[in-house]
Formats: structure tokens, C-alpha cells, sequence
């Protein structure tokens, strides 16, 4: 402020103007979200909150992790995310320490944070940008616009022509022949994906069909009944952690399913693949390795 000050008294007007235009710190950024919203900020955000675990992967892979001052449980990468001040989880958002920490920008992820609480934010006055990146390609889109609202465009810019110079050479696998796919979240209850969902983006990336793509919900929870009815070819699980989950090998009860008699029960690390980060074309590249697995024993 003092520095402000002694400028406006030293120099013309005109002169003030052309430094503020100059000035990377001081000129404002304007940025549109994933809502069609436009969100304007006075200059490169420096005191950033993160919403979501993905959301604070992204924003280290444009250049701007030593920018957040907060995020929600389970941000545990890159390593650096895991000593960032925690504000309570994505679902349930402790707004009192949000407002604390004084940010100048929230970035928060639509499907996965209380509408209400994000609207509490706005009303407050902080600008909130939101993020939904529901195709693969969508993760280098949101790592520019993170750039762009940080003000590091040097980094992200280059991160997302990487990412997608990457998943081109994944592209091939989208017209190999097609192949029936299950993708398993969790067994009890028995959860999947629907075709709006990115790890849905994954399998048609690998030439694969996800038999539950057209159900209307994200996450929908479905039968054995119902798996057993869409006779999948292949059956891919997640689950929680690095290990492959026991409950994948339960399927073998079911000896009449094709994914189980040519033993195509696959499992793909769930930080890999569920989170939209750029990490996902290293889940993906899993899965079309293993789809092609599964094409030779047709």
C-alpha cells in the first residue's frame, strides 16, 4: 500500500496507468469455468483454496501448488499436497476456516461439493471458480485455465500440450475391435460408472463398450443380476488402495460370464483412474494394455 502511495504521488496518471497494464501482478485475469460463468479476479491468484482432491493435483501440475493455502482431506499428491491446511472434506466443507485463511480464489468441483456451501462462498464475496472435467482431454483444458487464474501459464501451458500430445498416442487403441466392459468402484454396494463418468472416457480411449454407459447417474449402484444380464467381456475394479481388491476374484462364481472364462479380470489402481488429474493417462494406458490382453483371447 505504502509502495502504491508513493507512486500515485510521483508520477502522472497516465504513467500509473501503462505500469498497472504492465504489471503481471497487478492486471486482472478473467477466466471462464466449466459452468459457462466467467470469473474475474483483480490479479493472478496468490492465496488459492482447492475443493477436491483432483482439484489440488491440477493446480501443482500448472505451476501453482505453492499457491494454495488450503485444501480437503485425502489431496495426498504430489507428496508437497499432504503439509497444505486441510478445510474439512469435499462433501462437508468447513467454511469458517476457508474464510480464515483469506483467499483470493476458491476452485471448487461441481459434482462433488454441497452447492449451498459454494454458494455461501460467493455470497461472501470470494470469487469461485468452478471445475468439472468429465472427458480426458477436459484435464488439459482445466490445467491451462488453473494457469491462467495463477498467473503460471509458463508451466501449465507446456503440461497441457504434453498431456495431450500423450493421450493422442493412446488414441490408437479407439478403433480396435470393440470389447464389453464392467467396471467395478466397489462391491458392497455393487457401484459402477455411467457413460458421462471419465473412466467411461478411459474405456472408449481403449476401444472399449461400458455396458452401463447409459444409465443416468455418475456412480449408480447395480445388481449381480444385472451384470450377469450385460455378460461383460471384460471386468476392470479400482477399489481403494494400490492392492488389487479380493472382491474381484469373487466373480469367478459366475463361470457362464465371458469375462470369466477367458479370465479377464483386471485391476487398475483407483488414483490412477478416478481422479481427473494427469495421472489418468497412466490408468488408462493400464487399461488399453490389459483391453488388448483381453482382444487375444477372443
Amino acid at each position: 500500500m505504502k509502495m502504491m502511495e508513493s507512486l500515485i504521488s510521483h508520477v502522472s496518471a497516465a504513467a500509473l496507468c501503462a505500469f498497472l497494464v504492465m504489471s503481471p501482478a497487478s492486471a486482472a485475469v478473467t477466466a471462464t469455468d466449466d459452468t459457462g460463468a466467467e470469473v474475474t479476479l483483480r490479479s493472478s491468484a496468490s492465496r488459492i483454496v482447492s475443493l477436491s482432491p483432483h482439484i489440488t493435483e491440477l493446480l501443482f501440475a500448472a505451476g501453482a501448488g505453492a499457491r494454495i493455502i488450503g485444501t480437503v482431506d485425502y489431496s495426498d499428491y504430489p507428496p508437497p499436497a499432504k503439509r497444505i491446511a486441510r478445510v474439512g472434506g469435499y462433501t462437508q466443507l468447513d467454511l469458517e476456516t476457508i474464510v480464515a485463511l483469506k483467499p483470493d480464489l476458491v476452485i471448487a468441483w461441481e459434482s462433488g461439493n454441497p452447492p449451498a456451501a459454494v454458494a455461501k462462498l460467493r455470497a461472501l464475496g470470494i470469487p469461485v471458480f468452478i471445475n468439472q472435467p468429465d472427458r480426458i482431454l477436459d484435464v488439459a483444458r482445466s490445467i491451462e485455465q488453473f494457469g491462467r487464474l495463477a498467473g503460471t501459464s509458463q508451466v501449465a501451458d507446456p503440461a497441457a500440450a504434453e498431456f495431450r500430445a500423450r493421450y493422442q498416442k493412446l488414441a490408437r487403441y479407439a478403433n480396435r475391435p470393440k470389447l464389453r466392459v464392467f467396471y467395478e468402484i466397489w462391491k458392497e454396494p455393487l457401484m459402477t460408472i455411467n457413460g458421462k463418468q471419465i473412466i467411461s472416457d478411459a474405456i472408449r480411449l481403449c476401444g472399449g463398450e461400458n455396458v452401463f454407459a447409459d444409465l443416468p447417474v455418475l456412480a449408480p449402484k447395480v445388481t449381480v443380476e444385472s451384470v450377469l444380464a450385460a455378460n461383460p467381456e471384460v471386468i476392470v475394479a479400482s477399489g481403494m488402495g494400490e492392492s488389487r481388491p479380493e472382491w474381484l476374484d469373487e466373480w469367478r462364481r459366475w463361470p457362464q460370464l465371458a469375462a470369466v472364462a477367458r479370465d479377464n479380470l483386471y485391476f487398475v489402481p483407483p488414483e490412477l483412474i478416478q481422479r481427473h488429474t494427469p495421472r489418468v493417462l497412466d490408468g488408462t494406458e493400464r487399461l488399453c494394455e490389459d483391453l488388448e490382453k483381453a482382444r487375444v483371447k477372443r
